[in-house]
């Protein structure tokens, strides 16, 4: 492929990444700012501000573990549940569990790996996120949130009880305010979200697949923390993984070095670490791909011994 051809190749990705990441962020950030005009505050940090602090991680790994959403889609809910005054603790959790733990990631290891794996992989993933979410919480990881991401905003103090006017009038006062929200997030971290989408389309171009593969493909013990390592700049999603899977496997590859690329791809990808940036401070963030890696590894070294 001569070079127009990869400047084009690598500009489609571009515009179908950012415009991807576009709507899954409006959407998602208009969504959870119209139930939170719905539901006040008080109703939605309720479940997670138990007297019990593993309560709450644990609430929020359960909250993660049940939402199909991708790890970009997650960070407008992790927002919405920061402003909401959701304990930190539980919204970490849920952080950790949602691109990971997931229904897509279930189905698509219980086809490809069996039940067994399955279930000792959702275990796994799940007390882990339950245990960095209090360990984080008791390092005081909590001063790495940036007040200006979770703070502040058009929908503070806007309820369904606080509107005026006909059922009607409110609603679309509601619907007004969740947009104007969703965009003022938005502009937040629009140069984040730019930033990641060129640089997966920059790898999607440029890097060999071949490459990328090469790496992945080797059965030794190192290619299991290397494969998590190169699956985060892939950007894969859960869906899209499902043929490279069995592609890698149908070579020979190990399991344990296919879910590593897997769970490295869909738990920290570079759209969703910059995202990320704009919400915590670089230690958080730092902290959060370093979780993503240790679950990926353990994980890869998991299903090496059971399969």
């Amino acid at each position: 492929m001569d070079i127009q051809s990869t400047l084009i190749s690598a500009g489609q990705t571009f515009l179908m990444l950012f415009g991807e990441l576009f709507a899954l962020f409006i959407g998602i950030s208009f969504l959870v700012a119209l139930l939170q005009v719905y539901v006040s505050k008080e109703r939605i940090k309720r479940p997670l501000t138990r007297p019990h602090k593993v309560t709450n991680a644990l609430l929020g790994a359960a909250l993660g573990a049940v939402t199909p959403f991708c790890s970009c889609s997650t960070i407008p809910v992790l927002v919405g549940l920061f402003r909401s005054g959701a304990p930190f603790s539980g919204a970490i959790s849920f952080l950790l569990t949602s691109p990971v733990l997931n229904p897509a990631i279930l189905a698509l290891l219980l086809v490809f790996f069996g039940p067994v794996p399955t279930a000792v992989y959702a275990v796994l993933a799940f007390a882990f996120a339950v245990v960095a979410g209090l360990v984080l919480d008791a390092l005081g990881f909590s001063r790495y949130v940036k007040n200006v991401s979770i703070q502040g905003g058009a929908q503070d103090g806007a309820t369904w009880e606080t509107l005026e006017g006909t059922f009607w009038q409110k609603q679309r006062q509601a619907v007004l305010i969740s947009l104007k929200e969703a965009v003022g997030l938005f502009r937040g971290v629009v140069g984040w979200l730019l930033l990641g989408a060129g640089i997966g389309a920059f790898i999607y171009g440029f890097v060999p697949q071949e490459l990328l593969a090469g790496f992945a493909g080797a059965n030794d013990l190192w290619a299991i923390p290397l494969a998590a390592v190169v699956g985060i700049p892939m950007y894969i999603r859960a869906e899209t993984m499902i043929p490279i899977a069995g592609i890698l496997m149908g070579k020979g590859v190990s399991a344990g070095v296919v879910i590593a690329l897997i769970l490295g791809g869909a738990g920290a990808s570079i759209p969703e670490v910059s995202l990320l940036n704009s919400i915590f401070k670089k230690p958080m963030v730092a902290t959060f791909v370093l979780c993503v890696f240790i679950v990926a590894t353990a994980t890869g070294f998991a299903f090496t011994i059971l399969l």
